[in-house]
């Protein structure tokens, strides 16, 4: 996922978003746990998304602040 993509989402919107990704990093890593993994740069390309997700919501909230 792009972060251009998730600058245009609302703070409502990216708050979804970072539950829906952590629940799914909870599933891959069970999964990875369980040896049924089958592509493990999924679960790396997924942290970095939820990273995303975090900085902007963050970058949101000090503009918010600010304004």
């Amino acid at each position: 996922m792009e972060a251009k993509e998730l600058r245009d989402m609302s703070s409502a919107d990216l708050a979804r978003k970072l539950s829906e990704l952590r629940e799914e990093i909870g599933h891959l890593k069970l999964k990875r746990a369980t040896s049924r993994l089958e592509n493990p740069m999924k679960l790396r390309q997924t942290k970095r998304d939820l990273a995303r997700v975090e900085t902007i919501l963050k970058e949101k909230a000090v503009q918010g602040g600010q304004v």
